[in-house]
């Protein structure tokens, strides 16, 4: 492919050193997206690693200023220029971004399903309207949806809570000309909405060189490891809890590595259920440690409940490991091939993780099989070069989609305003999301 030929990109994501995985991704696909697309990366912060001015050209953006001549400007080239913007459930990261989406037409990257923790810590640190958020629940969900929100506002239900039935990502649609799902339920969602064309891509992650060496221990201690950005859906507490009772029993260690909800709750808690010695609260370490960790471990808790919708960049980093992991059997993680991954149902989630961890105390080979068959999906399924493939493919569609987009939903405006929709204007609408 030419340097003609290939789509213009705008990626507009968290970078590194934001301590996001998304910025992670960002910079472990890098190289290969620059190398299939004229790319310039932008981000809304301030500061950013300046090593990534050497692979692409980097900007910096005002999310309620810039406009698209801004993109077409520096992009210096032939031809439409395709935006891609990531959503996560950071408002840290995300709500300028999520403000950005609502103005400039853009193909969403949708890393979480569920957004209502982004949208509520938005509007407290007021980067997100509160009436804006509003209209757009009553108009996707009505009445009865207005009345659940106005539960989280009156304090009588949390926003994960709300996520449940309302996860809140179509406040990302109003100007999307796509959007890009890394999972089945993404995907699906998006395409019920009837809104924009929905595209499915396994998230990337970029395999070492050669799989990780093991320094897992045969005999002794049992040594056990969670990570990443750890909220209460990741089930910290409930592994705790399991742990807890098998602490005279099983000699093992437990690191939990990143960025905890709570440090000082947790720390209390580990206290409290005398863990303290075996569990160890580290925060946010360099990749590097985190990998080593990794190696050493026998068994890695990547627990979800609920889930958002979202793939597990934990899960690739784990399966590069061929390290074993637990996850509970729902969602993206259920969907996992049963040799790739321990699966536990909620329904019965402590008692299962005891028995897990009891079957790893008397077999320490339980796991070897697991994390090969992992490391061998994520080298066959989840590289970057094929990631920046497909991200050229929706790129040159950009301009198709946009207006497929756009009469999407003028027919679906259409409809709503109509007291009695015909059979016309409803094939109208299939017509233009089918092609």
């Amino acid at each position: 492919m030419s340097a003609f030929s290939k789509p213009r990109v705008h990626w507009v994501s968290p970078i590194p050193d934001a301590q996001t995985d998304i910025a992670h991704y960002t910079r472990r696909i890098l190289p290969e997206l620059a190398a299939a697309t004229n790319l310039v990366l932008w981000t809304d912060a301030e500061s950013w690693d300046s090593s990534l001015d050497r692979i692409c050209p980097v900007r910096h953006l005002d999310p309620d200023r810039v406009t698209p001549d801004d993109f077409a400007q520096a992009g210096q080239g032939e031809g439409p220029d395709a935006i891609f913007v990531h959503i996560g459930n950071s408002w840290v990261f995300h709500s300028g971004l999520l403000r950005l989406v609502r103005r400039i037409p853009s193909v969403i990257v949708l890393h979480d399903l569920a957004v209502q923790e982004l949208c509520f810590d938005a509007m407290h640190n007021q980067r997100f309207d509160q009436s804006i958020y509003e209209a757009e629940m009553a108009r996707w969900h009505g009445a009865d949806g207005l009345a659940k929100v106005q539960k989280v506002f009156d304090g009588k239900m949390t926003p994960i809570e709300l996520s449940r039935d309302i996860p809140g990502f179509e406040l990302t649609l109003d100007r999307a000309v796509a959007v890009l799902a890394h999972t089945p339920a993404a995907f699906d969602a998006t395409v019920a909405t009837g809104m924009v064309p929905a595209y499915q891509l396994d998230l990337p992650f970029r395999p070492s060189e050669t799989p990780v060496s093991s320094r897992r221990s045969t005999e002794g201690l049992l040594n056990f490891v969670q990570f990443g950005y750890i909220g209460p859906n990741r089930r910290l507490e409930q592994v705790l809890d399991a742990l807890a009772p098998l602490r005279d029993e099983i000699n093992f260690r437990f690191d939990i590595m990143g960025n905890v909800w709570d440090p000082e709750y947790l720390n209390d808690r580990i206290d409290k259920l005398g863990l303290k010695g075996r569990v160890e609260i580290h925060g946010f370490v360099a990749e590097a440690e985190l990998d080593a960790k990794l190696a050493q471990a026998h068994l890695v808790f990547n627990l979800r409940y609920p889930t958002m919708g979202e793939a597990s960049g934990s899960q690739l980093r784990i399966w590069n490991a061929s390290a074993a992991s637990v996850v509970t059997d729902l969602g993206w993680y259920g969907s996992l091939p049963d040799e790739t991954v321990f699966k536990i149902p909620l329904q019965e989630e402590a008692a299962a993780l005891q028995a897990l961890v009891r079957r790893m105390a008397t077999d320490r080979n339980l796991g070897v099989q697991m994390g090969a068959a992992g490391r061998t999906r994520l080298e066959e399924r989840h590289t970057p070069a094929l990631y920046a493939k497909g991200i050229s493919e929706v790129a040159s569609r950009f301009a198709s989609d946009g207006a497929a987009a756009l009469l999407a939903r003028s027919a679906r405006n259409a409809l709503q305003r109509s007291p009695d929709p015909t059979a016309l204007l409803k094939a109208r609408l299939v017509h233009h999301l089918e092609n």
